[in-house]
Formats: C-alpha cells, structure tokens, sequence
C-alpha cells in the first residue's frame, strides 16, 4: 500500500506547462492456502522485498508410501 505524488514543470518559450499525478495503490496476492502468521518473515534489501510465508500445520501435505509388491 501506498501513495503516489509527482509533478512536472516544463518552460519551453512563452508556455508553461505543468502536470501533476497523484493517488494511492495498493498489491495484494492471494494465498492458495493457510499460512502461520508467527512464522512470516519479510526482508527489504536493494530495492526488492522477500516475504516468506510458511504454511500452516493443517495446509502442509502428509507423505504417504505406496508398496508395489
């Protein structure tokens, strides 16, 4: 989430023109499952940011061996 302000003066012989933007946004991404909100981390370093979200204990997927024989 966030806002946005800029502006922009141009003087080009007897004219002056100004434009101006503005507004907020915001990025939002849905989960395909359950997270554990204790165990999310987030970390900001040279302009990217790197959340981890762990699933949750009831979303993980259990292992099941299958005997051939």
């Amino acid at each position: 989430r966030g806002e946005k302000r800029a502006s922009r003066e141009d003087r080009s012989g007897s004219y002056l023109r100004v434009e101006s933007a503005y507004g907020h946004f915001e990025r939002s991404i849905p989960l395909p499952g359950e997270v554990d909100a204790d165990g999310a981390r987030a970390q900001y370093r040279q302009g990217v940011l790197h959340v981890t979200l762990p699933k949750s204990a009831r979303t993980r997927s259990h292992r099941v061996e299958v005997s051939t024989g």
